[in-house]
């Protein structure tokens, strides 16, 4: 059961981004600036695919190379679960307090306010914590070198587009930006 509330989870992630991008275009707003800045962004869903494959895989049996567990605890699997859905949180609080502000890449040229309230008083990236929430929980839920490789890989990436993102706030937003910066931590 705890593996396949985990894939739940990781499913879950997707559609509610989808969803808010849908309910923003809906309201004249176009929220999908994917790979605008960078090109090298669209390298990333192929292997998301694959990432989904292999959690299904775990969750579901199917087959899969290099799927030896490196444990099999039932207390670890239930605490994935809960890794997975506190990740799941933070996003849609996040998608909550983004308001119409919510982006998908950095969008030079509609930027909307600076978003400083709700969980963005905890975190300035609270989708990205979020996220790594449910990579995390995906590799306690199903534990081999592949999620733990997704797990790397995807933490490194969440930080370089945190990165760039705030690069480009510090130049739109200046000293606003730099007086949250200071109050609140980038991830937590």
């Amino acid at each position: 059961m705890p593996g396949y509330l985990a894939a739940l989870a990781l499913a879950l992630c997707p559609i509610l981004v989808v969803a808010r991008l849908i309910m923003l275009r809906r309201n004249g707003t176009d929220a999908m600036h994917f790979g605008s800045t960078d090109r090298k962004d669209f390298l990333i869903p192929p292997f998301a695919l694959v990432y989904f494959y292999v959690v299904f895989a775990g969750a579901f049996g199917w087959p899969l190379v290099g799927s030896e567990r490196f444990w099999r605890s039932e207390a670890i699997s239930w605490a994935a679960v809960a890794c997975c859905f506190a990740g799941l949180l933070f996003v849609v609080s996040s998608l909550v307090a983004f308001g119409s502000s919510f982006r998908v890449g950095i969008d030079t040229d509609n930027p909307d306010k600076l978003v400083t309230s709700g969980v963005f008083a905890i975190s300035r990236n609270p989708i990205y914590v979020g996220f790594g929430l449910v990579l995390l929980g995906q590799f306690l839920a199903f534990p081999s070198w592949i999620p733990l490789i997704y797990l790397l890989a995807g933490v490194w990436l969440f930080n370089r587009q945190v990165l760039r993102e705030e690069a480009f706030m510090r130049e739109h937003y200046g000293r606003e930006y730099a007086d949250y910066s200071s109050r609140v931590r980038r991830y937590l």
